[in-house]
């Protein structure tokens, strides 16, 4: 199913402009807060009307300003899953289900009974919301939602309001429920792990527009750019400039180094994650960072450590590593430590 959006609304203080093509089945917008996530998808839901552009999906046309198409949201085939589940709070589990379903009353109750098998709500059919956990109120808006069979579910960041442990158990439920549905599903969220684990292509917005668009997996191991590095977790972004013999010179670590390869596109940037940073020198090509006046912060799990990687460095090189690593490899803070040459992510832009 191929998903084809390019629309522009003006909000003010806010322009969406956001385009973007993709054939995948599983979708994710990630964006910082305020980026324009929500607003795409309720334009490609109906629920926003966008000044001007065209949502196709399938071929099916949802808008054309030009042709003076926008079909309402009950025209679209869309199952819209917001962040608090939008259970209607005086109806019981069943007539939740049921309340987006026309036709004869055994049909309707036959569906009923197929979503709530499928959803693991046996048994709970008289209760209402407020009477339901969390991990229930989901499943029971997800299946008010398939009982429709829509062509296409849109997920608003369904997970933002869960604590960590429900979170993880909820996202691997929600994996198992989704993993017969043929149609497309479109997850936005701020959380590069719930894109990460949930979705096969992801479109990064910032400030109304896509700044980067892939892959998931391969959009995270090369960024492009800073804007799509920051979103997916980069904690070292600074600039870079060329050197005479084909070196490369970060100003803000007064750091030098001249890569085994020519980086392509003439990069004026570069990001490393904090994580990918070696306490023993690896035998493969790399960058050796003298630590310099080290600020330790200690987590449950491992250390965040800041570090100049010269005298006369502006900035902080951000070091994360696990307690297990640290007490097995050293013990003690390392005079300097090295990054492999093939995890150094080049920017452009």
């Amino acid at each position: 199913m191929a998903v084809e959006v390019s629309i522009k609304k003006d909000f003010g203080k806010f322009i969406l402009d956001v385009e973007f093509h993709s054939r995948s089945r599983r979708i994710g917008i990630l964006g910082a807060s305020g980026s324009g996530k929500s607003l795409t998808l309720k334009s490609i839901a109906g629920i926003e009307k966008p000044d001007s552009g065209k949502i196709t999906v399938s071929g099916r046309t949802f808008q054309d300003s030009r042709k003076g198409i926008f079909q309402r949201p009950q025209e679209r085939r869309v199952g819209y899953l917001f962040q608090n589940y939008a259970l209607f709070p005086a109806m019981n589990v069943e007539q939740n289900i049921a309340a987006g379903l026309t036709g004869k009353r055994r049909e309707r109750q036959r569906k009923v009974r197929e979503m709530t098998e499928k959803f693991q709500l046996q048994g709970l059919g008289k209760q209402l919301p407020g009477e339901l956990s969390g991990g229930q109120q989901q499943r029971v808006a997800l299946a008010r939602i398939m009982v429709c069979e829509p062509d296409m579910i849109l997920l608003d960041e369904p997970f933002s309001a869960l604590d960590t442990y429900l979170k993880d158990q909820l996202q691997r439920e929600f994996m198992e429920m989704m993993a017969d549905y043929p149609g497309t599903l479109i997850l936005v969220s701020h959380s590069r792990d719930e894109i990460y684990r949930l979705s096969e292509e992801v479109i990064v917005l910032e400030n109304g527009k896509a700044a980067g668009q892939g892959e998931t997996k391969r959009l995270f191991e090369n960024p492009g750019n800073r804007a799509v590095a920051r979103l997916t977790g980069c904690k070292n972004i600074m600039d870079m400039e060329p050197e005479e013999g084909g070196g490369l010179r970060i100003p803000g670590w007064d750091y030098s180094f001249v890569p085994a390869g020519h980086p392509a596109q003439n990069p004026d940037g570069i990001a490393i994650r904090a994580h990918q940073f070696c306490i023993e020198k690896p035998e493969e090509p790399c960058l050796a960072f003298p630590v310099l006046d080290p600020l330790i912060t200690e987590d449950m799990f491992e250390y965040n450590i800041a570090f100049r990687p010269s005298a006369q460095a502006k900035e902080r090189v951000n070091w994360k590593v696990f307690k297990d690593v640290w007490q097995k490899e050293t013990g003690r803070m390392p005079r300097q430590i090295y990054l492999r040459e093939k995890d150094v992510l080049y920017l452009r832009g």
